[in-house]
Formats: C-alpha cells, sequence, structure tokens
C-alpha cells in the first residue's frame, strides 16, 4: 500500500485550500464595501477587516490540522474561537500525489514554523489597485524557508467578466514550483522593481546606482516576487527596512525552488526560526537570474546605512 504522505507535503496541500479560502474571503469583504479600515503606525501601515478574517481563517484552519506547528500572523488578533464558517478543512489532492524531497521527509509539526501574511498589499487593496494584492503562507524548517503558497486574489481581474479570477502559486524547495510560467526577462535588460508607498533618500539613492534600464513600482512583496519569476522584472530592490519575515517567506520559498535568490542589501539570508525578530532591517535584494550582477552594485555607503 502507498506510504501516507509526508507532514510536509501535507501541510502545503492544506496550505493550498487555506490560501484559496482567504481569496474568497478578500473578494467578498471587497464587494461588501466596507473595508473596515484601521490605522496602525500610520497611513502607509493599514489593516482592513480582510487581514483581520483572513489571518483568523487561516491560523485556525492551520492549528486546528497541525497543532503543534508555529503559526506567526502578521496582525495582532486576539485569540477567541473563530466562527466555523473561517475554517478552511480542505487539501490539494494534486500536491499530496507529489513525493516529499527527500531531505524533507521526516520533518515533525513541532519543527516547523508557518509566516501568515493574511494580506500583502493592504494600501493597495484599499485603493483598488487589485492585482498587487496577495495572500502569503510561507513554511519554515530550520530556520529556512521551505515551502510557500502566494495566491493572487484577484489576478486575471481586468480580463472580462468570464475571466477565471484568482490563481494559486506554490512551491517546494527541491521541487519546483507551480501555478504559473517562469520566464526570464530579456538578456541584457535591467528592469528593478520597487516599493510603492514606502520609498525614501535611500531607496532611491540604490537604484540609482544600479543604473536600471526601468523601474517599476508596485506594492506588496509578494506581487514583487511574481514579477521576478515571471520576467517582468529583473531584480526586486529595497534599501529599507519595512520588510518583515511574513512577507518574505513565502516568496523566498517559491524563488529559490527556481534558482532565484532573496538577501537582504548586504547580501545576509533571511531566518524563519520562531524566535528571529520579525523585522528584515537590512532591506531586500532578490533576482530570478544574476544575483551577483546587482549585489556587486549596491553602494557601500547603502549598505552601512542599514543595520541587519
Amino acid at each position: 500500500s502507498m506510504a501516507s504522505p509526508a507532514l510536509l507535503m501535507r501541510v502545503v496541500a492544506s496550505a493550498y485550500s487555506v490560501a484559496e479560502k482567504a481569496a474568497t474571503i478578500v473578494r467578498n469583504v471587497m464587494s461588501a464595501g466596507d473595508l473596515g479600515i484601521v490605522e496602525k503606525a500610520g497611513p502607509n501601515d493599514l489593516q482592513t477587516k480582510a487581514d483581520r478574517l483572513v489571518q483568523m481563517s487561516i491560523c485556525a484552519s492551520l492549528a486546528r490540522k497541525f497543532p503543534k506547528v508555529t503559526i506567526i500572523g502578521e496582525e495582532e488578533l486576539p485569540t477567541d474561537d473563530v466562527t466555523e464558517d473561517l475554517i478552511e478543512d480542505g487539501h490539494c489532492e494534486e500536491i499530496l500525489k507529489k513525493p516529499c524531497p527527500a531531505q524533507y521527509t521526516g520533518i515533525k509539526e513541532e519543527e516547523l514554523v508557518i509566516w501568515v501574511d493574511p494580506l500583502d498589499g493592504t494600501k493597495e487593496y484599499t485603493e483598488g489597485l487589485l492585482d498587487h494584492v496577495t495572500v502569503l503562507i510561507g513554511i519554515a524548517y530550520g530556520g529556512k524557508a521551505i515551502a510557500g503558497v502566494i495566491n493572487q486574489p484577484y489576478y486575471n481581474y481586468e480580463a472580462g467578466a468570464n475571466a477565471v479570477l484568482g490563481r494559486t502559486i506554490w512551491g517546494v524547495l527541491g521541487m519546483g514550483a507551480f501555478g504559473f510560467q517562469l520566464t526570464e526577462v530579456p538578456a541584457g535588460k535591467h528592469i528593478v522593481v520597487t516599493t510603492r508607498s514606502h520609498s525614501n533618500a535611500l531607496v532611491n539613492e540604490c537604484i540609482t546606482a544600479l543604473n536600471p534600464d526601468a523601474v517599476i513600482r508596485v506594492g506588496g512583496a509578494g506581487n514583487k516576487i511574481i514579477q521576478l519569476i515571471e520576467g517582468k522584472a529583473s531584480a526586486y530592490v529595497f534599501a529599507s527596512p519595512g520588510c518583515k519575515k511574513w512577507d518574505t517567506c513565502a516568496p523566498e520559498a517559491i524563488l529559490h525552488a527556481v534558482g532565484g535568490k532573496i538577501t537582504d542589501i548586504r547580501g545576509n539570508s533571511f531566518q524563519y526560526n520562531k524566535e528571529v525578530k520579525h523585522m528584515n532591517s537590512a532591506g531586500v535584494l532578490a533576482t530570478l537570474r544574476n544575483y551577483d550582477y546587482y549585489a556587486s552594485r549596491i553602494p557601500n555607503s547603502v549598505k552601512e546605512s542599514l543595520v541587519p
């Protein structure tokens, strides 16, 4: 008889369905019209009813199935009883059919940390820039991002009434990433994707030093990694604190699963063990290919301004 799927594959298969449920919540809140916006640290740091409901849904659904896994979400929320209508119990059969990479077959529940950004690109969501929005579920083991799910609730939303709305991208290190068409920027083109709403002198100094052919300014870390893996941008550069572990965990796993690389601006890897501080204080540098080209062009003055 076939052995039951390894824990990691069960977690990823559940996270896939949980992310699809999350996307439905995101769309329902938007179409109901009352976003319930709360300012956290200021006008660029917002929380909506969708952030709150989605986080409760993701965390409660995964905790019910995998009670010993550590789950860390962006929003500070009361852990009151979550209503049953927020619980997603399903899983993606396709994922369960795939063999787990050998190095992860022995993982136990208590060794996993799941980093959740219920709605990445909240500011863009409130402004109607719906294609910037993602739901991020990142899975870490031994401090490393090893698997991730990125859902885009509004993928295709401008493609007309008959288009299928939304998609889910997922990946596991040693296996690859699925749900999109891997594409590289044309050779010799240097297109940088960076922040839309958190720019400052340092962010801009760093980009200028790279002398790119073009700069794309969009919201959301998940969205920026999608720009890399779909060949719309060659580097994601953010020379500032502000990005957190739940922003980078799922995107990192997917990017690394297809041979890309993400670090802070100084070239340090991100750590995802449960004790780690949440802020990526030395910014972000990510590429699908040619990481060294961009890393070698980051000015020392920029590196020295950012303390890990």
